[in-house]
């Protein structure tokens, strides 16, 4: 990973070389979201054999009750315990963020309430690459079973009998082992397999991300979850620890970007030699991190001058290991924030309750990480007595003239 100054033309490049990315995601997931939409199941079924090379056309589309009864028998019980406990923790943040019904009375004779109901049928995306993410299936159904979802249809090119567990644990019942944009093509637009969902969930790739977009006029989604975004902030530290922080995100794709964003040269440096020693430490061929070019050690001049770029970049994950309260002030924009040295940012991505889809690319300087709110609908009911009515009449009737809208003032002055 090297060592470069921050100044105005890296930052510049450095947020270039973003939009770059997700323009040429754009380009490709174009072609196959249009494609499958055209065609349904034909197109589905050969960009599969394609990109994933599955031939789902013989295989089936869908897990079979057998194969879920078989995959929970083949894993540990450790492994099983481990998901009940991130699932409670999750589910205890979900309950606590689900909208609440309210009614109030803003004047005499008008009441307004607010009615929760959930989403009838959602789509979870589960990345598949080298190994499926259980802690993403997680993530998405228990806030979803929260909600009260009725249909829950979980994706996933390359399902492994521990997703497979998960899913009969959680309750979710429909798997279907496709990935990429074609699959989020099928869920927003419904092919004779998979039938259309209201809302897609869950991270991707940049293909995967830039097909949520796409459909996200005909179908909506929860927010751009893209490749992995990491970056720790400090000037001081335990430089073993950092760079574990950052390889532990660079981790899950080539096109992963984990940042160190500090004002000391000498810590720099001493990060710098920690992540050359434990890439080498790393088994032969687990390691798919690419340092080098989708990451970087980026010397400040000042920690305000830090603070700046990372509120600019906005980053899907945020560390700040020293003198975190005081950092935190600074920080405006940041999908989820770890304080202090302990705050290991794989502990936000599996357990500690706290949702790890997240909006990345920038996102984050607009809204925040996947939550129960998203699973739900909010209708606003209007209750108008006779005498609130009156009480409002003559503003409506004004408001309504100023903005040359006669037949709106009409239909309150005709009931008088």
């Amino acid at each position: 990973m090297r060592i470069v100054k921050l100044t105005p033309r890296t930052e510049k490049w450095l947020l270039g070389r973003r939009a770059q990315r997700d323009n040429e995601a754009y380009s490709v997931a174009a072609s196959i979201v249009a494609d499958v939409r055209k065609r349904g199941d034909s197109a589905l079924f050969a960009w599969t054999k394609k990109l994933d090379e599955l031939d789902i056309a013989d295989d089936g589309v869908w897990i079979s009750e057998k194969e879920i009864r078989a995959a929970k028998a083949q894993v540990s019980s450790e492994f099983l315990k481990a998901i009940q406990r991130a699932a409670k923790n999750v589910r205890r943040v979900a309950e606590k963020q689900l909208p609440r019904p309210w009614t109030i009375e803003t004047e005499p004779g008008v009441k307004i309430s607010q009615r929760v109901s959930p989403i009838e049928s959602i789509g979870c995306y589960i990345p598949g690459g080298r190994f499926s993410l259980v802690s993403t299936l997680v993530m998405t159904a228990v806030p979803a079973k929260v909600a009260g979802v009725s249909r829950i249809i979980a994706v996933c090119p390359k399902p492994n009998p521990e997703l497979l567990a998960t899913a009969r644990l959680l309750g979710v019942e429909k798997i279907a082992r496709v990935g990429g944009a074609q699959a989020i093509a099928a869920l927003a637009y419904g092919t004779k397999s998979i039938p259309r969902v209201e809302k897609i969930f869950g991270p991707g790739n940049k293909y995967v991300t830039a097909a949520k977009q796409l459909v996200s006029s005909d179908c909506a989604i929860d927010l751009p979850a893209g490749p992995t975004e990491a970056i720790v902030l400090a000037a001081e530290g335990n430089a073993r620890w950092i760079a574990s922080d950052l390889l532990a995100q660079a981790e899950h794709a080539k096109d992963a970007a984990s940042f160190f964003v500090t004002t000391s040269r000498a810590l720099a440096q001493e990060v710098q030699r920690e992540i050359k020693w434990q890439l080498a430490e790393l088994p032969p061929g687990m390691a798919s991190v690419s340092t080098e070019t989708a990451g970087a050690i980026l010397v400040a001049d000042s920690l305000d001058q830090a603070c700046d770029f990372v509120n600019r970049f906005a980053s899907e994950h945020l560390s700040l290991p020293e003198n975190a309260e005081r950092l935190l002030k600074k920080i405006r924009s940041a999908a989820t924030v770890f304080l202090g040295p302990w705050g290991a940012q794989p502990l936000g991505d599996y357990a500690t309750g706290s949702n790890h889809v997240l909006p990345t690319g920038g996102w984050a300087r607009r809204r925040g990480g996947l939550s129960a709110a998203d699973f739900v609908k909010c209708l606003s009911v209007q209750t108008i007595s006779r005498n609130g009515f009156l009480g409002l009449a003559d503003t409506v009737e004004t408001l309504a003239e100023s903005e040359g809208l006669i037949a709106h003032r009409n239909a309150v002055r005709i009931r008088r």
